[in-house]
């Protein structure tokens, strides 16, 4: 039996960083495009964020890292997702990080990073066509 409603996203800012425009922008984006977005606010860390995807029955998470923090940060959701056997939620993310970075973040687990200037659209359509993909 497949999972029915709209794509659930839990949008968080993890660690120090204090920016949260572009992540309420990314939130408003994905909320406008039918998905039920829960925002976490500023300065969670990563195992709030953790609880609050499977509290919410999230089908994925969006990380905005712009602090330089994110080979830590990312690692450590995907560690807590690992040992909460909830790795079936995505985890996406973007910010400002280094072309060089995608490589090995991906390796750990992450599915995709959207770097400065990815459009909202690209990343509607993203989370559309690898969070909850319809069957063929």
């Amino acid at each position: 039996m497949g999972v029915t409603g709209p794509i659930r996203v839990v949008v968080a800012k993890p660690g120090l960083d204090g920016h949260d425009r572009g992540a309420k922008v990314i939130a408003r984006a994905l909320r406008d495009a039918g998905m039920e977005v829960i925002y976490t606010g500023l300065h969670q860390t990563p195992e709030q964020i953790v609880d609050t995807a499977i509290q919410e029955d999230a089908d994925a998470i969006g990380l905005s890292i712009l602090s330089g923090a994110h080979m830590t940060l990312f690692a450590k959701v995907l560690e807590l997702l690992r040992e909460r056997d909830a790795e079936d939620i995505k985890v996406f993310g973007g910010g400002i990080i280094p072309e060089a970075d995608i490589p090995p973040l991906k390796e750990q687990g992450v599915a995709e990073i959207f770097t400065p200037g990815a459009t909202t659209t690209a990343i509607v359509d993203w989370v559309r066509e690898n969070v909850r993909p319809v069957a063929a």
